[in-house]
């Protein structure tokens, strides 16, 4: 017999995150989302951060990576399946391990996996990886349905070299539809599309149609951290609501430019994270659930 959590009428997620003590990021950012999206959210912390990491030094970090398999027995017990497992930042290839299997344990019949491969940006690595966990990150990507790197986890993913914005949509839709083609992943969506100085966005690709969608925004400017972790999140928060792929990226848009700019109003330091809460409600009407 499956197990209480998966008997509820609600949508179910698995978030297998790192979570930073400040931040506002990974699990800090994905459970608040997609609560608010209706989903009942599970959570596997990855590691445990002081703060999240950019712009902020000599952050303690715990590897929870013994935490993990004990935890996944106690849930086999218990019975549990999730509509969707959504994985982040990992911290090591041994969790990359437990990730698949996670997947192939947990996943419900006809759920999603949304693989985040969140290991790099602006053209680097982070610095807790080296070029072997890119290696690692690649045989996960190949179990997800949907993948959601920015480019330079893509270029990464896909042995090219990095390019600096702008893009073109030529450029934009090859890798795209690499990435789908090499990973056999259903959908891709491209977070840092930007064609000119003026807007960014994502790209969603759908492999079955073969079509691409572009959700793009005016930029705001200023360096603003978790964008990354509150787009993935609202739309996984989309999807597991029935809307389409382009839809939930609309709306996920929508919400990270609508938090960064109450934080922009707020006059906040954006290294602690996005004012995203007062934003929920609005993301919540667009999902019709208010």
């Amino acid at each position: 017999m499956e197990g209480e959590f998966s008997m509820q009428m609600q949508k179910t997620a698995a978030a297998i995150h790192d979570i930073s003590g400040l931040g506002k990021c990974s699990l800090t950012a994905a459970i608040p989302v997609l609560s608010a999206a209706g989903i009942s959210v599970a959570s596997l912390p990855t590691a445990f951060l002081s703060t999240q990491t950019g712009g902020l030094n000599e952050y303690t970090y715990r590897d929870l990576t013994p935490d993990m398999r004990p935890a996944m027995e106690h849930w086999k017990k218990i019975g549990v399946r999730f509509d969707a497992i959504y994985s982040g930042f990992l911290g090591s290839a041994e969790q990359v391990d437990i990730v698949r299997e996670f997947a192939a344990t947990f996943r419900r019949e006809n759920g999603v996996f949304l693989c985040d491969p969140a290991m790099a940006d602006n053209g680097h690595l982070y610095d807790t990886f080296d070029d072997s966990f890119v290696e690692c990150m690649k045989s996960l990507c190949a179990d997800a349905d949907i993948l959601v790197p920015n480019f330079t986890e893509a270029a990464l993913l896909l042995d090219k070299e990095y390019r600096e914005p702008p893009y073109t949509t030529k450029y934009v839709e090859r890798i795209a539809s690499d990435l789908s083609s090499c990973y056999g992943v259903r959908d891709v969506v491209l977070t840092g599309v930007a064609f000119d100085e003026i807007s960014v966005g994502a790209a969603a690709y759908s492999a079955e149609t073969k079509q691409i969608t572009y959700s793009l925004r005016p930029k705001v400017r200023g360096m603003f951290h978790s964008t990354g972790d509150l787009f993935a999140s609202a739309l996984l928060g989309g999807l597991l609501n029935g809307f389409t792929l382009n839809e939930s990226a609309e709306k996920a848009i929508d919400f990270v430019v609508a938090s960064i700019r109450q934080t922009v109003d707020f006059g906040g330091d954006s290294r602690f994270g996005l004012a995203f809460e007062l934003c929920l409600p609005q993301y919540m009407r667009s999902l019709g659930l208010v």
